[in-house]
Formats: structure tokens, C-alpha cells, sequence
């Protein structure tokens, strides 16, 4: 893994003074048997200390909603302007946690009504969101899940994840599995490696993806063995959670590596933040590097309306302006879809700049991103092919199983033993000619 920087090596000082902090530094579950849980240790930590009665606050805060912080995402933060830092904001409480607003729900998305079984969310008609872990290394402050993360009581138990397990197995429509949690790379390896293998037992189960932030918060995660353990289970897809361009570090950058080396397709699915990423020099600059690291931004999320992010959403037009900022000024591969999650379940709506002006029935007024104003002329002829649900009796190629790649031709397939032609004609010699037509 990458050397320490000095800022970590002084922390590894401070928090294990006695425990060979700095020669386990890179190892993940030291990191998390030291991560951050009170106030008291972050203010040694960082040589801060907070007036008293934004102390008071800040308990009241942990109170509803913990605190867990990694000692290597500590490391990141810009002590000597900490209040204005994205990471710090990420990962600190707030008082504003506390202030809920009209809206607001502990549930926004109801991934709970749309439950069939524990730890199954089933929203749209081919894929489901199995939650197979509660713990994080992190708790982000503006998780949409705060209701859970870090509740003893929620812990997917085996008891549950063969529940989840047995759904998949009857429920044939679902082609798309995404573990989520929680994080589930804070499982052990054995116990995911278990969960993929029976996931991916299921006949009907094509793909399978893993949302995660340990390249983010604890990159210390993505060892060796675990990349290995991961390969064996392709196709696997990996979506990560990078909000800010300091999150891409020299460590992480290494994580992220090792997983494209496996052959593991990688996305980012970044939450638009006040005070944090609303700014569209920020978020190109987040995308071009993410891209350089071969992950792909996929998601620009509004935030969510869980009770206590108030101060973290931004309006909806602050997202639509990063968006011009970014279709036709940088590349399409570093445009991601930006999207609300409905509240009350109805999933993600895409929301983008309007460049359609207006449309008549043979022609389409458009613009692009210069304001260029343009025209589409329609097809004067075309006829659609009208459905009436009578496959059989369609004349478009539906047969939708893989095309033949290979087929002999020529002396080839005088030769081949697939084939039972004896001879090749040329059409129109005159012996052919002479043949009866009929």
C-alpha cells in the first residue's frame, strides 16, 4: 500500500501510541477497531477544541445519530480550516442534524413498505436492493439510511440473509442483484464469498454489483485477497461513493486499481451536498479524476429528504446548473445521470437540462449547449410497426439468442463435418441452364 503521509504518522502516534500504530496503519480492521467515536478523542486528535456550549450540541447530536470516523479519512482533514472542510463536513455532526423540517421522514424512500422480506427492498420490476450488512466503516452525516446504520437491532442476521436468499430463488423476474447495507465489505471475505456464490446459483440472476464507500473512507479495505475472492464472481459491478476530488488520494487511487486489474467495471455515485461539492468546478474536476482512476460517474444525486439533511440540500436548480456545466464542456463519459429519488418510494427520476425548444409533426426544434439553435427533420415515411402483443406473427427479428458467430463457407465447408453440403455451383453455367426449372 501507499506510504503514510506525515499527518498520519502523527495520528498513528497519538492514537496507538502503544500498539504499533505506525507499522498497522494500512491494515482496514486496525482502522476500524480505532475509528473516531466521541467528541473528546476527535478534539485531541486534531489539536481542536470546541466552545462549550457547541459541545452541548454536538452531544445531543450523537445521541440520535453516532459517530464513526476512520483514522485514515481523519487524516484528510484540513485542520487549520476544519470548519470549511468537506471532509469534516461529511463526517462530523452538526446540530443542524437535529432541526427537522416539514418533509422530512426518517424513511424517505420507503425502502420499508417495499420490503417482501427482510433485508429485501424489490422497487422496480427486474432488480432488487439486498441488504446484507448494517455497519459501516464510516457514518456519513448525510446517509439516507441514518435510520439504520449502527443499530444493533437492524443487523441482517443469517437468519435473514437466507430469507433474502430464498426470495431471489422465487422470484424469477429479478435479473439484478445489488448488495448494499450498510457497506458489504465490512463483512469477511468467507461470509460475502458465501453470499455471492449463492446469488449467483440462481439461474435467473445475471449480474450482481456491490455499492460501497471503502475506497473512499477505509481504501485499506480492498486487499489482495479480497480482489481474488471478488474475481472468481464476474459479472461483478462495483459502485463507489467519492463526493469530493480530495477523497481521490494515493491510497485510494491504489484501491480502486486493484479492482479494475480484476476486470471489476467501476461507477461513483456522487450526492450533491451545500457547502460541499455545489460548486460545477468542483464536480468536473471530481469526474475527470475519477475517470483517470477508470471509474465511471454514474449517479449525481439531489439529497435525499431523510430528517436532518436540511442543510445539506441544495435546489434542484443548482444541480440542473452543474449539469450544463458539463453536457458538451467535458466528455460524455464524465456526464452522469443526475436524479431525485422520489420520495415515497417511486424511484429515480432523471432530471437534465431541456434542450428540446419545441416540435411539430415533421420536424424538431433543438438547442445544444451553446444555445445554438438547431433543427431534426422527421422521416416523411416512416411506419411504425403497430403492436398488438402477437409475437409470433411479428415481422422484426425476435428471437433474441446470441447470433452464430461462426459458419463455414467456401472448400471450408466441404470440409467441415457440421455440414452436410457435397458440392459448390457456380449459378448459370450453361449445364445449369439446360436443367429442367422444374
Amino acid at each position: 500500500m501507499s506510504k503514510q503521509t506525515p499527518s498520519q504518522r502523527k495520528l498513528a502516534k497519538k492514537i496507538a501510541p502503544h500498539d504499533a500504530g505506525l507499522e498497522r496503519w494500512t491494515d482496514w480492521q486496525w482502522q476500524l477497531k480505532h475509528s473516531i467515536r466521541d467528541i473528546e478523542t476527535l478534539e485531541k486528535l486534531l489539536g481542536i477544541r470546541y466552545p462549550d456550549d457547541e459541545r452541548e450540541k454536538l452531544l445531543k447530536t450523537l445521541e440520535k445519530f453516532p459517530l464513526s470516523i476512520t483514522p485514515y479519512y481523519l487524516s484528510l482533514i484540513n485542520v487549520d480550516d476544519f470548519r470549511n472542510d468537506p471532509i469534516y463536513k461529511q463526517a462530523f455532526p452538526h446540530p443542524a442534524e437535529l432541526i427537522l423540517e416539514r418533509r422530512e421522514m426518517s424513511d424517505p424512500l420507503a425502502e420499508d413498505h417495499d420490503s417482501p422480506v427482510p433485508g429485501i427492498v424489490h422497487r422496480y420490476p427486474d432488480r432488487v436492493l439486498f441488504l446484507v450488512s448494517n455497519v459501516c466503516s464510516m457514518y456519513c452525516r448525510h446517509c439516507t439510511r441514518k435510520r439504520k446504520v449502527g443499530d444493533v437491532d437492524c443487523i441482517p442476521s443469517p437468519e435473514i440473509i437466507e430469507q433474502g436468499l430464498a426470495y431471489l430463488r422465487d422470484t424469477p423476474q429479478v435479473r439484478d442483484v445489488l448488495l448494499s447495507g450498510g457497506d458489504p465489505l465490512l463483512l469477511s471475505d468467507d461470509h460475502l464469498d458465501w453470499i455471492l456464490t449463492e446469488v449467483q446459483k440462481i439461474p435467473h440472476v445475471q449480474i450482481v454489483r456491490i455499492g460501497s464507500r471503502t475506497p473512499v473512507v477505509l481504501p485499506y479495505r480492498i486487499t489482495d485477497q479480497l480482489v481474488a475472492m471478488l474475481k472468481k464472481h464476474h459479472p461483478l459491478y462495483f459502485n463507489t461513493h467519492f463526493n469530493h476530488p480530495r477523497e481521490i488520494t494515493a491510497s485510494s487511487r491504489e484501491a480502486l486499481a486493484k479492482l479494475a486489474d480484476a476486470g471489476i467495471p467501476l461507477g461513483n455515485q456522487t450526492v450533491l451536498m451545500a457547502g460541499v461539492n455545489d460548486c460545477p468546478r468542483i464536480i468536473k474536476a471530481l469526474f475527470h479524476r475519477l475517470l483517470e482512476n477508470r471509474v465511471r460517474p454514474y449517479y449525481l444525486f439531489q439529497c435525499d429528504l431523510t430528517e436532518g439533511l436540511a442543510h445539506f440540500r441544495t435546489p434542484i436548480g443548482k444541480g440542473m446548473e452543474i449539469m450544463e456545466s458539463l453536457i458538451g464542456h467535458t466528455s460524455g463519459l464524465a456526464v452522469p445521470t443526475y436524479v431525485v429519488d422520489a420520495p415515497g418510494g417511486g424511484g429515480k427520476i432523471p432530471l437534465n437540462p431541456n434542450y428540446l425548444i419545441s416540435l411539430s409533426t415533421n420536424k424538431v426544434v433543438l438547442r445544444n449547449f451553446e444555445g445554438v439553435i438547431t433543427t431534426y427533420k422527421e422521416p416523411d415515411s416512416y411506419e411504425p410497426i403497430f403492436c398488438d402483443r402477437q409475437c409470433d406473427k411479428c415481422v422484426l427479428h425476435l428471437p433474441l439468442e446470441e447470433a452464430e458467430e461462426y459458419r463455414a463457407s467456401g472448400v471450408e465447408m466441404l470440409l467441415s463435418d457440421d455440414s452436410d453440403t457435397i458440392s459448390l455451383t457456380p449459378e448459370k453455367t450453361e449445364r445449369i441452364e439446360r436443367r429442367d426449372p422444374d
